[in-house]
């Protein structure tokens, strides 16, 4: 067996396989104090049981419809097969933060390994605090000091990452002039931004980086735009939503890039490409589009092997 002295660890939130592990999803996510910030945890407790008890029957048809599954976890698990085959030295593997994989069994696994050195990688391109933070932090204190750990740092300044969604978005339309293009970011709870989380900055500062890189290489779109989607409960959320920005669209054309996500999931499977297309369609939106994520394409796998330096 080969050994290895470094280990490459993909963090992220994970997704249901089945319906029983979409009640482990919902319950460990709204357990989360990154996600519910009340204090105290008993309480947490009892509203994250009230939330799933009155979701999970909804929420999972939703994935019904796109299979039963998450697309995270096959992607995911692709994209770390890969990398093992580009690294010779380094030992890739994942930690999801609301399904298995687990932190804590990555790092048995590890562990195992002999491996004492470790670089996390939280597959979310801009920081907030209820994904990069939330899954550091599950990840180090399941590790129990046992490694030297290296963070690898929000990456959507990254040259070659944003090449990738410029192919991506150019790959999808004939002619931009033609169409509205909206950059949509999972949303979140205004008071958590209020409270210092960075998020909706870096989201804003990715968009003026993506547009000014279209400028320059000569691909003008009708408009350039920021959306937020996935907005629950009766809280303030970051705005303008999704539904909203595409009620200015009426009889025209969108495409719409999932700018906070790496790998696709219920949001972009579900939520993107099937119920906001029903409202793209009563809005009489003439072309309505989603792209992929980067997932486990050779771009953003070379854009890992730059962040590693290498």
């Amino acid at each position: 067996m080969k050994e290895y002295k470094k280990a490459l660890v993909l963090l992220n939130m994970g997704g249901p396989r089945t319906k029983n592990e979409l009640k482990m999803f919902l319950t460990n996510m709204f357990n989360d104090k990154n996600i519910l910030t009340v204090k105290s945890s008993l309480l947490r407790r009892m509203i994250a049981f009230f939330i799933v008890k009155s979701r999970l029957d909804s929420a999972w048809q939703n994935y019904e419809e796109i299979g039963g599954f998450s697309p995270i976890n096959k992607i995911t698990e692709s994209l770390v097969e890969k990398l093992n085959n580009k690294f010779e030295d380094i030992y890739v593997t994942q930690a999801m933060r609301y399904t298995p994989p687990f932190a804590t069994t990555c790092v048995e696994e590890l562990k195992q390994k002999g491996i004492k050195e470790v670089i996390l990688l939280p597959l979310y391109p801009q920081y907030s605090t209820t994904t990069t933070k939330s899954s550091l932090e599950d990840f180090i204190e399941a590790s129990k000091e046992e490694f030297k750990i290296e963070v690898i740092e929000p990456f959507y300044k990254n040259e070659k990452f944003n090449e990738t969604i410029i192919k991506e978005l150019i790959s999808n339309v004939q002619n931009t002039n033609e169409y509205n293009l909206i950059f949509s970011a999972h949303g979140l709870p205004q008071k958590i931004v209020d409270n210092g989380d960075v998020y909706e900055q870096h989201v804003n500062e990715h968009v003026k980086i993506l547009s000014n890189m279209l400028e320059q290489k000569g691909y003008n779109f009708k408009s350039i735009n920021l959306a937020y989607q996935s907005k629950v409960g009766p809280l303030k959320w970051l705005e303008p939503s999704l539904e909203t920005m595409l009620e200015k669209f009426k009889n025209q054309k969108v495409l719409i890039y999932p700018i906070a996500f790496i790998i696709d999931n219920s949001e972009t499977d579900f939520e993107l490409s099937i119920e906001y297309k029903e409202v793209a369609h009563k809005l009489n939106i003439q072309d309505y589009k989603v792209c992929k994520c980067v997932n486990d394409s050779d771009e953003f796998q070379d854009t890992i092997k730059q962040l590693l330096g290498r």
